[in-house]
């Protein structure tokens, strides 16, 4: 008696993880800078979504002279702590794009959430130019919080503020101008009268 081959399984639909990317607009970005400061999510994004602390394997997050936020690049054997902000809209990560500027090149990575070890895919920024020599050791979150968060949520909100003018600035351009004014001594910026 022959016997017949089974019918082919039904396809299960992927899991989560491993899904080609998000579903109706809700996306999950890992952030390893700034972006974990929940002062600078709202600013940016008008609301904080909900986020999860997170590792990135295989990179290194690199301090960047004349800088006050990180990049980040493939390492081999490193690892980057962050946090992976959830149910980003297509509208949200337009913002964000425009945040992270032509510096940034954002990449589909896998992270694991650090509560669990599950893993999950994600977009993160990279940083744009692999061989930049102004790269160098290991940027700090907690320093910058004490250092430079403060200036930096400044210039975030000029650049949003900005971003709805007809002519507005690149987040590169606002981060320079901002820091240009903030070397200025005081004597400088008074207004005679």
């Amino acid at each position: 008696m022959a016997l017949t081959p089974p019918p082919p399984p039904a396809a299960a639909p992927p899991p989560a993880s491993a899904a080609a990317g998000p579903k109706g607009g809700a996306h999950d970005v890992f952030v390893y800078g700034s972006l974990m400061q929940e002062e600078v999510v709202r600013a940016i994004l008008k609301r904080v979504p909900p986020s999860a602390p997170a590792l990135l394997p295989n990179y290194h997050r690199f301090n960047i002279k004349n800088r006050i936020y990180p990049a980040i690049l493939p390492t081999e054997s490193k690892k980057v702590a962050g946090k992976v902000i959830m149910g980003v809209t297509d509208e949200e990560l337009n913002v964000l794009d425009a945040f992270e500027d032509v510096e940034y090149v954002r990449r589909r990575v896998e992270i694991s959430l650090t509560d669990s070890s599950e893993t999950m895919l994600a977009d993160t920024y990279v940083w744009s130019d692999a061989e930049d020599p102004d790269l160098y050791g290991e940027w700090d979150f907690e320093e910058w919080k004490k250092l430079h968060m403060k200036d930096f949520l400044a210039m975030t909100l000029g650049f949003m503020d900005g971003l709805e003018q007809p002519e507005s600035k690149t987040r590169v351009e606002t981060y320079q101008s901002f820091m240009q004014q903030q070397e200025q001594p005081a004597s400088e910026t008074q207004v005679e009268g």
